[in-house]
């Protein structure tokens, strides 16, 4: 592989995990919004994690792309999202 390859599959590590990053940020926040009283900011973060899973699952992808093209694992693994599934609370209650 020549010097320009392995400055690509650089560029490219490093754009994947920058991305990596920013959705989990966003994730982060999504799940502060579900924790609002209000309930439109609940609804909004919860399509939002399901839009992140998304691209999270597309993250991964370009993390095996890139481990296949550069010959080896991708240089560093970054932790993905965790998806979990939310139960609705029964805000009624009893006592």
């Amino acid at each position: 592989m020549d010097t320009r390859e392995q400055h690509l599959i650089r560029l490219l590590g490093l754009t994947t995990r920058s991305l990596t990053h920013l959705s989990a940020a966003m994730t982060e926040m999504s799940f502060e919004l579900m924790r609002s009283e209000d309930d439109a900011a609940r609804q909004a973060g919860r399509r939002m994690i399901d839009h992140l899973a998304v691209i999270s699952a597309g993250l991964d992808e370009h993390w095996q792309a890139l481990g296949d093209f550069g010959g080896g694992p991708p240089e560093e693994p970054v932790e993905g999202l965790v998806e979990v599934e939310l139960q609705p609370v029964d805000e009624g209650g009893s006592g």
